[in-house]
């Protein structure tokens, strides 16, 4: 079974952030039989050793790239056939994209709590929630002005715990490459 890590702030290469090597390694060291970084912005698939529990190998992960580079974000653990049923699901197959700047993906903290209110679109209306999954929210942003919103600023505002938020292309394309 694989499992992909989505590192909050993490981008390969920068202060703090292991590079690509660092970062598979830290995986492989810690029990991963494989490691692949998918783009460079803290996004890991891997593959626990069998009998090997995720949570745990991710943990040692984390500590590794803490040790390597002083890395302090949490990481957000899903399964690839979790992700390939939400894929699967066509969460933005009904959304009129022409001004849509970009149809997001937000991993929320284990502690979240549930969302209410939804679907709710910010004020500036740069940024619409429309579905909490249990685990994610799924979000369209807009760009209002020279910015889109953003659903990672808003979400750990509100719920008061980090998140990190993935454009739903890099999630389709995590599926396309691993599932199966």
């Amino acid at each position: 079974m694989k499992y992909v890590a989505f590192f909050r702030n993490l981008n390969l290469g920068r202060p703090h952030c292991p590079t690509r090597t660092e970062f598979e390694a830290a995986f492989l060291t810690a029990g991963a039989t494989s490691a692949q970084s998918f783009l460079t912005n803290g996004t890991m698939v891997f593959a626990p050793a069998p009998g090997g529990r995720p949570r745990v190998l991710l943990s040692r992960a984390c500590a590794l790239l803490r040790q390597a580079c002083g890395l302090r974000e949490p990481a957000f653990l899903r399964r690839v056939d979790e992700l390939a049923s939400l894929v699967a699901a066509d969460p933005f197959g009904g959304i009129d994209r022409s001004d849509v700047y970009e149809c997001c993906v937000t991993f929320l903290h284990p502690h979240s709590e549930p969302l209410e209110g939804l679907p709710f679109e910010s004020p500036r209306r740069d940024l619409q929630l429309l579905r909490h999954t249990g685990t994610e929210v799924l979000s369209v942003s807009r760009k209002v002005g020279n910015t889109p919103g953003s659903p990672n600023a808003l979400l750990e505002k509100r719920l008061g715990l980090p998140a990190t938020t993935r454009s739903w292309n890099t999630v389709v394309r995590v599926v396309e490459r691993h599932a199966g």
